[in-house]
């Protein structure tokens, strides 16, 4: 069988997001649930679609970036989408600077991609709060455009775009728009989000989910508040995101799992949030995962021969990598992190042709930990060679950049949660 080199290459992009409800992007799909500890997408939808298809609710999704969140959400829009749910996605980092995001940015967000997303459907909404809004904002800010005859996304699109860029107006902006929160809000649910509710559900739709990805990459800097971004946005403002009119699943940042925060941030959603964990390449007692590596393995070879199944592909590896210990080698140094699988796969076919050789391996490898090592400290080599005796993680935010900077993993068994060092560190010097 040969392979298609420019097909695997472009199936290995680390940038790429597989959205399952695509024939080309599904047969790359591996279910890695078995492994991690936890069914979390079957938990989303059930408590959607078995426990409260009527009632709206709110829920919270995090794990770390890159471990494959958007993959599974995208399955998860699919599957409701099969059972007749009008389901809006979208990538929140699409739209809103996330380096400085407040709640007003999220619910305009949400109001103008679930517009636009019923717009597509024919179902026009012209809120009458929004029309007197846009009126007077572009008064504030002085804008050339046309706003009384405009779609209601269109609208809102004009405005984030005009600020997105400028710091200055977004602030003159935001100065506007933060007393009237709640008024927004409101106008969300009743002119916005109950008519649309309605109308989908004369189309013979059993409701309207939002799902807002990328949230979790806000950026972890001090707001004037004086509370960090993740924290002021889900704990001091997460009451209102919670009221949304229909069933929303918000991204969060990881680092608020282990933040003194998290009762805090139970009590304002009334939910826990759902974490992603790593896929294992060992166990707690560092025995190695086996189900997990051939899961991982399975992915690599699926790009690689896409239709085949794994008992056939099994016998085609000496055709991705001259020397078949190479697959296993590069799994287990991913830390079960996918998209670290894929970067250091596509890095490999950067240099060379398959099959791949072990030097190439070993050079992408060496050069992948050379780069994570300039990035830490003295002080952080200590605190992860603790993670790596103890297997614990420590609420401390000492501990949180080693998190957010991927030096630490996650990982679930029947136990509950354990952590190590990200396995491309454990061969450094240091």
């Amino acid at each position: 069988m040969k392979l298609d080199l420019t097909r695997f290459f472009q199936a290995c992009n680390p940038s790429k997001t597989l959205a399952i409800s695509k024939p080309e992007d599904r047969q790359y799909y591996i279910d890695f649930s078995q492994v991690r500890g936890a069914k979390i997408i079957e938990e989303l939808g059930r408590t959607i679609t078995r426990l409260s298809p009527e009632t709206p609710t709110c829920q919270l999704f995090t794990g770390h970036i890159g471990c494959g969140k958007s993959t599974e959400l995208l399955r998860l829009k699919a599957e409701l989408e099969q059972q007749d749910f009008h389901v809006v996605y979208f990538e929140s980092s699409q739209s809103l600077d996330m380096a400085d995001v407040d709640v007003t940015d999220i619910l305009l967000a949400i109001a103008r991609e679930v517009s636009q997303s019923l717009e597509a459907i024919k179902i026009n909404i012209k809120p009458g709060y929004f029309q007197k809004l846009f009126q007077e904002v572009k008064d504030l800010l002085l804008t050339p455009i046309e706003l009384s005859e405009v779609k209601l996304s269109a609208g809102i699109a004009e405005i984030t775009t005009k600020t997105k860029d400028s710091p200055k107006l977004r602030g003159q902006l935001r100065q506007y728009l933060e007393p009237r929160t709640n008024g927004i809000l409101e106008s969300i649910n009743q002119e916005l989000l109950k008519p649309a509710r309605e109308k989908l559900k004369a189309q013979g739709k059993k409701g309207l989910v939002v799902i807002v990805d990328n949230l979790d990459r806000v950026d972890n800097s001090v707001k004037p508040s004086g509370y960090y971004q993740p924290e002021y946005l889900f704990v001091e403002r997460g009451d209102q995101l919670n009221q949304l009119n229909c069933h929303v699943i918000y991204t969060i940042p990881l680092v608020l799992v282990f933040s003194n925060a998290l009762g805090r941030l139970t009590n304002r959603f009334g939910v826990d949030p759902k974490v992603l964990p790593m896929v294992p390449v060992q166990l707690r007692d560092a025995a190695d995962s086996e189900r997990g590596m051939t899961l991982l393995k399975q992915m690599i070879m699926v790009r690689a021969f896409p239709g085949v199944s794994w008992e056939q592909s099994q016998n085609l590896i000496n055709l991705v990598f001259a020397n078949p210990d190479s697959l296993a080698r590069i799994c287990r140094v991913s830390g079960g992190h996918l998209r670290n699988l894929l970067m250091l796969l596509f890095r490999c076919l950067q240099r060379e042709d398959p099959p791949i050789s072990a030097e190439c391996v070993e050079g992408v490898i060496k050069q992948r930990r050379n780069e994570l090592s300039l990035a830490i400290t003295a002080d952080e080599w200590e605190l992860l060679r603790e993670v790596a005796q103890d297997k614990i993680f420590r609420g401390h935010e000492k501990y949180d950049l080693l998190l957010r900077s991927m030096f630490v993993f996650e990982y679930r068994d029947e136990d509950g949660s354990w952590f190590d060092i990200n396995p491309i560190l454990t061969e450094a010097k240091e």
